[in-house]
């Protein structure tokens, strides 16, 4: 029969071997929970913040809302808002550890109508950026009186 420390050696070596990989094939879960899939694949920076956007309505499956706790399954059809983006996004693998950030690209397959939807509204973004006056701080003291000039003018 083996030790304590023969078991637990056992572990830490096949731990070792399976950490940092998508859960893929025979060996992947059947289904998780929502929030722990989208922290996993970076969509947000922690489950909290992911239970938070999932509770306010800003991840749906086929179209409705849904619970943290939703099982997420390979196959289902997520769209995913943050910061007025949309990811309309396909789950492709599942993963309950959060690994480097092409790990996470592997567990989703975004539409091209997703990609070009939201590409051209950063675009549309940066444009009105150009436009919009680039005020750095208080006024200097010549601009300080030329907008107390223009504000005395009748």
């Amino acid at each position: 029969m083996p030790t304590h420390r023969e078991r637990h050696a056992r572990r830490a070596a096949e731990g070792a071997r399976t950490a940092g990989r998508a859960a893929l094939a025979d060996d992947a879960p059947r289904g998780m929970r929502l929030d722990k899939w989208l922290w996993a694949a970076r969509f947000f920076k922690t489950r909290a913040l992911a239970q938070d956007a999932i509770e306010s309505g800003k991840v749906k499956h086929d179209g409705e809302r849904c619970k943290p706790a939703h099982t997420v399954r390979v196959g289902d059809v997520y769209a995913i808002v943050r910061e007025s983006l949309v990811w309309n996004v396909e789950v492709a693998a599942l993963s309950d550890v959060r690994g480097s950030a092409t790990l996470a690209a592997q567990l989703f397959a975004e539409a091209e109508s997703s990609v070009a939807a939201r590409a051209e509204l950063v675009a549309q973004r940066k444009l009105a950026m150009i436009n919009a006056p680039q005020l750095k701080g208080r006024p200097t003291k010549r601009q300080r009186r030329k907008i107390e000039d223009f504000l005395a003018e009748p």
